[in-house]
């Protein structure tokens, strides 16, 4: 398995289809690095063509989940483009830097397979873009959240202010946005940027195995078709949606996992699908 600097992919129990992709710079809060940004949807594309692969838990080695932006890394962008005279030139560069960093998160979305993010302790700035873009959010009750980037003078430019609106509302997230201000576990519990809440750390790791467990035990091509028809319908109207879903299922419904499932709830049992 392919080693990072920045990440670390887990395969805690052996023969599961469930794998760890852990940030992994714990003495800096998993801060994001340079690194970071090209390891990222690299590790992801890993897993992703991984046929033992079936779910992913996304968690912080350490106390925290993330910090947010290096701040080395944030000194670097702004000085790489301060030599330049050429304003248009300077510009150019700087909307190419960050259109990059951006790809680098999409890549969770990019990702076929679900991606669950088990948050504890920080979950700052950067943590917010990332968390925001997996498909499934768990946290502990002392999680701490903060839409942080007003604070630096920056306006979020990683795909918070794209997709927490359709996670909390457009109002919450304004308010968010605007104030920079932290919230805990369960307040982002009632906004709707987390399912569940847990008392400790262990009690989310458990919760984050079970979930993902029982996830895996299903059919992949069902699994990973629910994720990209909800993904594609967030752009969609109602109709579209209806088409698109009627389309991906002409292609895959007919399926030997779908035989499989009708069998297997035929003869209560369990069923067991080949991998994807």
């Amino acid at each position: 398995m392919e080693k990072y600097k920045t990440l670390e992919i887990v395969q805690k129990t052996p023969n599961s289809s469930v794998f760890h992709l852990n940030l992994n710079r714990p003495s800096l809060r998993n801060a994001l690095s340079r690194d970071f940004f090209s390891e990222f949807p690299k590790a992801l594309s890993s897993l992703d063509q991984n046929p033992n692969a079936n779910v992913i838990i996304l968690s912080g080695v350490g106390d925290h989940f993330c910090s947010g932006i290096d701040l080395k890394t944030l000194n670097s962008i702004i000085s790489s483009d301060s030599q330049s005279h050429d304003r248009g030139r300077s510009g150019e560069r700087l909307r190419r830097e960050i259109k990059g960093l951006q790809d680098s998160i999409t890549a969770l979305e990019r990702c076929r397979k679900p991606v669950i993010a088990g948050i504890h302790g920080a979950c700052i700035g950067g943590g917010i873009d990332i968390v925001t873009a997996c498909d499934i959010r768990f946290c502990t009750e002392d999680a701490l959240f903060s839409v942080k980037e007003v604070d630096l003078a920056i306006t979020a430019d990683l795909g918070t202010l794209q997709r927490l609106p359709s996670i909390v509302g457009y109002g919450n997230a304004m308010e968010l946005a605007l104030t920079g201000r932290r919230f805990t576990g369960p307040e982002a519990k009632v906004l709707g940027l987390v399912s569940r809440v847990f008392g400790s750390k262990n009690d989310m790791d458990e919760g984050l195995r079970l979930v993902a467990e029982g996830i895996a035990a299903k059919s992949p091509l069902a699994v990973t078709g629910t994720k990209a028809v909800l993904r594609r319908s967030r752009e969609m109207t109602l109709d579209q949606g209806l088409d698109y879903v009627a389309t991906w299922n002409s292609a895959m419904l007919l399926s030997d996992d779908l035989m499989e499932a009708v069998s297997a709830q035929a003869q209560k049992r369990k069923p067991v699908f080949a991998k994807l």
